[in-house]
């Protein structure tokens, strides 16, 4: 059986960091919406292509699903309804999916995010 990782929390929380791991410990393919906006190893963020970022994400997440392979997705999902369509989705593969939630204070945001931004999430993030 199929299992997935749905890894969430505030920027800056280790969300890549654990990841990582669990992507070169299992084996697991890894997916964030980050990944996006990767160019030549370089991370530019343009917050209009936002949208865009995790149509990609999903996208890629059904191709891995159609694969059958093991997926960890990490991303804020800072509202529960964000994860639903991976939930959806690994249901209809029959897959098992694990949600994390990643609370660390040991890590800071590697993409510059706001202090104002990271507030308002932590206010908003729905457990």
């Amino acid at each position: 059986m199929q299992h997935i990782y749905l890894c969430r929390g505030i920027p800056g929380s280790g969300k890549s960091f654990l990841a990582n791991i669990i992507h070169n410990w299992q084996e697991y393919a890894w997916l964030e919406a980050d990944m996006f906006f990767m160019d030549n190893g370089e991370y530019k963020f343009d917050k209009t292509k936002l949208k865009d970022a995790h149509q990609w994400c999903q996208k890629q997440f059904e191709c891995w699903l159609e694969s059958g392979r093991n997926i960890i997705v990490s991303n804020t999902f800072v509202k529960k309804w964000e994860m639903q369509f991976y939930k959806d989705l690994a249901a209809k593969y029959g897959a098992k999916v694990t949600e994390i939630i990643v609370r660390s204070d040991d890590f800071e945001s590697v993409h510059n995010v706001p202090e104002e931004t990271v507030s308002r999430m932590k206010r908003e993030f729905e457990f």
